[in-house]
């Protein structure tokens, strides 16, 4: 979908980093557990959402950690990589939706 595009990389990698996280912290990652990828992609904006199975009590947070540790590191590089940021929870499990902007002036940060 985004051969030749220059946010083709970011978005790889929000994906990549995004369904970790589904996997390792949430319901995701058990044998019955699954989660929902969606790309939108228009001219203007490539948005990445991940939706989790849930199972934790607690919403998807960036948590500042050094940079020599393994792990925890997950969504503070995607919040630093995405011109937007986004979460949504609900009973079923949380979404997380990151957006790159073809121009970075038109976003936010993090919501």
């Amino acid at each position: 979908m985004l051969r030749g595009s220059a946010l083709a990389d970011e978005a790889a990698l929000i994906v990549s980093e995004l369904s970790t996280n589904a996997i390792r912290h949430t319901a995701s990652g058990l044998d019955s557990g699954i989660f929902h990828l969606a790309v939108a992609v228009s001219a203007q904006v490539v948005a990445v959402s991940v939706t989790d199975d849930g199972g934790t009590g607690t919403a998807p947070k960036i948590e500042h950690q050094d940079h020599d540790v393994e792990h925890g590191r997950g969504l503070d590089m995607v919040s630093l990589i995405a011109h937007r940021m986004v979460v949504h929870s609900s009973d079923q499990g949380h979404t997380v939706t990151a957006e790159l902007y073809a121009d970075p002036r038109l976003g936010g940060r993090w919501c």
